[in-house]
């Protein structure tokens, strides 16, 4: 039986259009569906820049469509695992800003999950960014390796 102490936990994942979110989706949503929880899927949307004659809501409406149909695709893989609850948020600004004032707001966030990029050039902004903060991030911090596998981030879940 889940007490409620895990039943309140939450998973924190960031979601955009890269890979390496679906690895931090897939392990947050596999592992909140073995030990209770929910899965709170959040987008942030940059801050257009000002053009002027009302381009720059123009702009904003069209990256938050944007986010929405992201986020739908991801809940629906979410949907797919089966017995997980999700919550999903939209941002605009920062990324990094975005994400600590979500944590910062919601007491019942418990871990960040984040999957590192497979790129050489290194793990990728928002992974680079918060494992250098990790000593003064509130909550522990899962990186995903972004060359796991389904069955690899399963199996470990």
């Amino acid at each position: 039986m889940v007490s409620e102490i895990e039943y309140k936990r939450k998973f924190l994942v960031v979601i955009d259009e890269t890979e390496e979110c679906d690895r931090a989706l897939t392990f947050a949503a596999f592992r909140t569906k073995r030990t209770g929880g929910t899965v709170v899927l959040m987008s942030v949307v940059a801050q257009p820049e000002f053009i002027g004659m009302g381009v720059e809501d123009v702009l904003r409406a069209e990256a938050v469509e944007e986010a929405e149909r992201n986020l739908d695709m991801r809940l629906a893989r979410v949907r797919e695992i089966g017995d997980v609850r999700a919550e999903s948020v939209i941002r605009e600004g920062n990324g990094a800003e975005q994400i600590e004032d979500v944590i910062a707001r919601d007491k019942d966030i418990a871990i960040l999950v984040l999957a590192a990029s497979k790129s050489p050039e290194g793990p990728g902004p928002l992974v680079t960014h918060f494992a250098a903060r990790a000593n003064v991030l509130p909550i522990p911090l899962t990186i995903v390796p972004g060359r796991m596998s389904d069955e690899e981030i399963i199996a470990i879940c």
